[in-house]
């Protein structure tokens, strides 16, 4: 089995600027830092697992490909900026000089992804890109996101690659908003999101954001509790996720890949570890090659433990990959130990909230 893999050295240069502009507050580097990619990219060199990966070039997404998710307005806004000494794109979305390059390559190479398993190239990818692109919307910038990668990839796919039905699964601890955006009232696209409830952004998210007109369904959103863990996770991909998405049978499976659901992330307070991501990756290829031929691309989104991400990229790339690297994870025994990693009587009963929730609605799996 090829699994591809894109990354370039200018992720690790997007500037995200600091994390406070409180004149009292001594300054301090926004979460969103280099370190977390850079040490993945550093962990899977130094194993000798980069050697049994495709590297897949990124380029640039162009103007237009960028504009059917953002609004012309946005798009020179952000080229103006980045041509001066660069600013917010939005709502803590800051980047410096020569950010829209970087951005805009960030989102061409989740399309060179894209494109790589379409092609046969390879069989998976895996788009290691900076910034991140989530929450990004058509014409604003939030939560460190510039333009929405997996929404541009997506939209690649079916106007340039003639893919009809896309299955789109965010487990980034935060609500994947952008993204729902993006497609909320289209039926073509299957949007999912597992996310913490209520974390960010606070107002959207819930159970009751099922998509409208056409796309009313098609939008599945998961706000686990605060404090779900491995057993919460693995329950609501396979009772609550899977299930949707092979009554959809898409033809082409993209994940919005972020490590925040970690024990050990500063933004987030769920109790993953990278057996839970091993785990998940497993459950969405095996997916994968029941409905579309196993053509799966992961987009990295969050994830801002620079000590623990490493080693939950390296178990989904295992996994992708089908290979072991003999790299061991010296925090699993003791983060999947954590009281509270199996499901909860709260999480169960959420998730059975969530599939009565979708009664009579597309994609319904007890129907």
């Amino acid at each position: 089995m090829a699994t591809g893999f894109v990354w370039h050295e200018t992720f690790a240069w997007h500037d995200a600027g600091r994390a406070s502009q409180n004149p009292l507050a001594e300054p301090y580097p926004a979460h969103d830092r280099p370190e977390t990619k850079r040490r993945l990219y550093g962990l899977l060199a130094a194993s000798g697992m980069l050697d049994r990966l495709r590297p897949i070039r990124p380029r640039p997404a162009t103007e237009a490909e960028l504009r059917r998710f953002h609004t012309v307005d946005y798009i020179a806004r952000i080229r103006e900026l980045s041509a001066g000494d660069g600013g917010d794109a939005g709502e803590s979305a800051r980047f410096g000089p020569g950010g829209f390059e970087v951005a805009s390559l960030a989102a061409g190479g989740c399309i060179a992804a894209v494109d790589a398993v379409l092609d046969g190239w390879v069989d998976n990818a895996y788009a290691l890109v900076r910034p991140c692109g989530h929450h990004a919307e058509a014409g604003r910038g939030r939560g460190f996101c510039v333009f929405g990668n997996v929404a541009v990839a997506v939209h690649h796919a079916q106007a340039d690659r003639g893919v009809r039905r896309i299955a789109v699964i965010d487990w980034d601890v935060h609500h994947g908003n952008g993204t729902q955006d993006a497609f909320y009232a289209d039926s073509t696209v299957l949007t999912v999101s597992l996310h913490q409830d209520r974390c960010y952004p606070v107002d959207s998210g819930g159970l009751d954001e099922v998509g409208i007109g056409n796309g009313r369904g098609y939008n599945l959103n998961l706000p686990l509790p605060p404090g779900s863990g491995h057993g919460a996770y693995v329950a609501a991909m396979e009772r609550n996720v899977l299930p949707a998405v092979r009554a959809f049978r898409p033809e082409l499976i993209v994940v919005a890949c972020g490590f925040d659901a970690a024990a050990s992330d500063p933004l987030g307070r769920m109790l993953c570890h990278s057996g839970t991501f091993r785990e998940m990756t497993r459950l969405v290829k095996r997916a994968a090659a029941e409905l579309c031929g196993g053509r799966l691309v992961l987009c990295h989104e969050g994830g801002y433990s620079a000590t623990y991400v490493p080693y939950c990229g390296m178990a989904v790339l295992e996994e992708l990959s089908g290979q072991r690297s003999g790299v061991e994870d010296p925090m699993l025994g003791w983060y999947s130990a954590l009281g509270g990693q199996a499901l909860q009587p709260h999480q169960e009963g959420f998730l059975q909230e969530a599939a009565a929730a979708r009664r009579g609605l597309p994609l319904d799996a007890a129907a």
